[in-house]
């Protein structure tokens, strides 16, 4: 019986040590695995040295979209009249020539009653001079009397002349006795100051305004504290609420050297293209401009950092297989590249692509180790 249990007891200690040695075996195996950059990765330019860079820091300001008053044409009557009949409202884009409204006016009448005249007078003079060249020929005539009629027809052909041009350049209608006003140039309506029944008075007030909206103005406020570094030539990024998602590029072309009284900013001008007709007058506008400053900081390309749990997190690669996920305080971001205020230190190297699924590999690793931690415990 003694010698039974003697050797019941001598097979459970070796089972013991048998099961003590196999377990840290497999713990070890698992927890050995590593992840390491493969040959493509390494080759494809992913891994870069970081370096110190003056910070260039983003001023953000405010403004509106603007037409320029370059491309402006304010349309201004140089007859009175009544408008009989308008083709065209305000938005709507007109060509150059295009007849946007029709016009009774006295002057037509005038003009074409004078013409009628003149034509008759005409007719008279140049039988007048027919008639006295063919007297100086008789030698009845004189040549002061041929020349006397030759001068007065040649005065009728240069009124007639006028008044005919006077008609060509107001556009009159030849049998609807109206004036046709027809756009100055091409653009949008911006301004619309008649309807059918407007009377119209010579020197008056723009009848409508036609606008070239293929360049615009981006107005932009500057205050007190950031005149000191804004000034011409500074590239400058302008987002809409119409457009969250597109950024408009140009650059500042003018900064006012005068204070606006009510506002208490600065104007300063930026000159967009906007060839696609997006940017209309009157939308608010944000706008960016860089200033580079004294301070050095290391700067990385935004694409490589990682977010995650609310953290900013960059790999550092210190080898093919010692490739570290850590935590970077950012100071700020500009035009794709950000700026470290602490977590990475100059020439460290990092990894620039592919890092989410790197990071998502260190994470499961380092998820593993834990678990078999927690199942040593």
């Amino acid at each position: 019986m003694k010698k039974s249990m003697k050797t019941h007891i001598v097979l459970i200690v070796i089972l013991l040590i048998s099961v003590g040695c196999q377990q840290p075996e497999e713990e070890k195996s698992i927890t050995k695995e590593v992840f390491c950059l493969n040959e493509n990765m390494r080759d494809s330019g992913a891994i870069v040295s970081v370096k110190k860079q003056p910070v260039i820091e983003k001023i953000h300001l405010t403004g509106n979209i603007e037409s320029n008053s370059d491309q402006v044409v304010h349309f201004i009557s140089l007859v009175d009249g009544i408008i009989s009949r308008t083709f065209f409202s305000l938005g709507d884009y007109v060509a150059k020539g295009q007849v946007l409204a029709e016009m009774q006016s006295t002057e037509l009448s005038s003009l074409q009653a004078s013409l009628q005249t003149l034509q008759a007078q005409l007719e008279v003079a140049q039988v007048a001079v027919k008639s006295t060249e063919q007297l100086f020929e008789d030698g009845i005539a004189s040549q002061k009397e041929v020349v006397e009629a030759q001068n007065n027809l040649q005065v009728l052909q240069s009124e007639k002349a006028r008044i005919e041009s006077n008609l060509q350049f107001f556009s009159a209608h030849p049998t609807k006795n109206v004036f046709q006003i027809k756009a100055p140039a091409s653009g949008i309506i911006t301004a619309k100051n008649i309807t059918s029944g407007t009377t119209v008075t010579e020197g008056g007030e723009a009848l409508f305004s036609i606008t070239d909206l293929s360049t615009v103005w981006a107005m932009v406020n500057i205050y007190a504290t950031e005149i000191a570094y804004i000034h011409s030539g500074m590239e400058a990024e302008i987002k809409t609420l119409s457009y969250p998602d597109e950024v408009f590029h140009g650059k500042i072309e003018v900064v006012s050297q005068i204070l606006d009284p009510e506002a208490r900013v600065v104007k300063a001008r930026i000159v967009l293209d906007n060839e696609d007709l997006k940017l209309k007058p009157g939308m608010l506008a944000d706008i960016s401009v860089a200033k580079t400053t004294s301070n050095e900081q290391v700067a990385i390309p935004t694409s490589s950092i990682i977010f995650f749990n609310n953290k900013n997190h960059v790999l550092v690669y210190d080898g093919d297989c010692l490739i570290e996920t850590r935590e970077v305080k950012i100071l700020t971001e500009n035009n794709g590249t950000t700026y470290i205020e602490n977590g990475l230190h100059e020439n460290e190297k990092i990894i620039t692509q592919n890092q989410l699924l790197i990071f998502e590999e260190l994470s499961s690793l380092k998820t593993k180790k834990m678990f078999v931690t927690d199942n040593q415990i």
